[in-house]
């Protein structure tokens, strides 16, 4: 049997149309769950037919191919609608398909592969990317802790050290709380910097519907030794953006992502913090903010 479900993440809705038994394959979006009637953002329909769209007959718009290890994603643009194509790997066969609409908000998924809660998985969190970015929303490649009612997201690339320094936070500070270890989302409410917790966490299951004010965003690098700056506008303009999500090769998209993360840097301090993975280091960046 087919039918919706709806779910609110940072306070925006989308809806999902499909099977019944693909939702028992989700549930990671469970805590999100709403009774609602239409989205705020957009609406997936997953079907079981092959796409209408050949993308071998179309002119590639943009590739990303990120580490080897990371899904490939390419993009298509028709005159009434958008392609996606993604790959688990960057260099394995195309998985799934998405074919939407040309502000993204009604799309359907054509699945290729038995990997379903993937495909599920990234088509929602690009779909959010693009369209909860002209709601002053930034979908970040981040870990984010909760301690004492505030937030903390640390930033980096992959293989940093961003999830082992929630965890030496938690060892740190006993009170403190994974919020999400991969997408979390930060949006502005009445000007003012919002985390949220999602339900795409990496390889990290933690999907809770939980918010905080953000205190602190950190910028992570290795280092012999454990310091930190506090950096100019510039320079973390720079970072923030380069952990947004959104498709930045979009001049509308670039203008909304730059006046959200312009809004988030000059209220809340940003710093780089060189460090070891210790407890120390931890506590350093806590006290940063203090």
């Amino acid at each position: 049997m087919v039918t919706s479900r709806y779910y609110r993440v940072a306070e925006l809705t989308f809806g999902f149309t499909a099977q019944e038994d693909l939702f028992d394959l989700l549930p990671n979006y469970a805590p999100f769950e709403v009774q609602a009637s239409s989205a705020d953002l957009f609406h997936l329909t997953v079907s079981q037919d092959t796409c209408p769209v050949d993308e071998k007959a179309l002119t590639a718009y943009f590739t990303d191919k990120s580490d080897e290890d990371m899904p490939r994603i390419e993009l298509y643009q028709m005159p009434e609608q958008w392609l996606l194509c993604v790959s688990m790997y960057r260099d394995s066969e195309t998985c799934c398909r998405i074919l939407a609409s040309n502000d993204w908000t009604e799309a359907t998924l054509y699945m290729t592969t038995e990997h379903k809660r993937f495909a599920v998985d990234n088509a929602a969190m690009l779909l959010y990317a693009f369209t909860s970015c002209f709601k002053q929303a930034l979908t970040l490649h981040a870990s984010v802790i909760k301690y004492e009612g505030q937030g903390y997201f640390f930033l980096g690339k992959s293989g940093t050290g961003k999830s082992t320094h929630s965890r030496q936070w938690l060892s740190a500070f006993p009170e403190a709380e994974l919020m999400n270890d991969d997408n979390p989302i930060l949006r502005l409410i009445d000007n003012k910097p919002i985390i949220f917790g999602s339900p795409w966490s990496g390889k990290t299951p933690c999907y809770k519907q939980l918010c905080a004010p953000v205190r602190g965003i950190v910028q992570l690098k290795q280092a012999p030794e454990n310091s930190f700056e506090k950096l100019r506008l510039p320079a973390a303009y720079a970072y923030m953006l380069s952990s947004s999500s959104g498709l930045k090769i979009i001049p509308a998209v670039m203008d909304a992502l730059y006046a959200t993360i312009a809004a988030v840097i000059q209220t809340i301090p940003v710093i780089l913090l060189s460090c070891l993975p210790n407890e120390e280091a931890a506590r350093m960046s806590y006290q940063a903010f203090a």
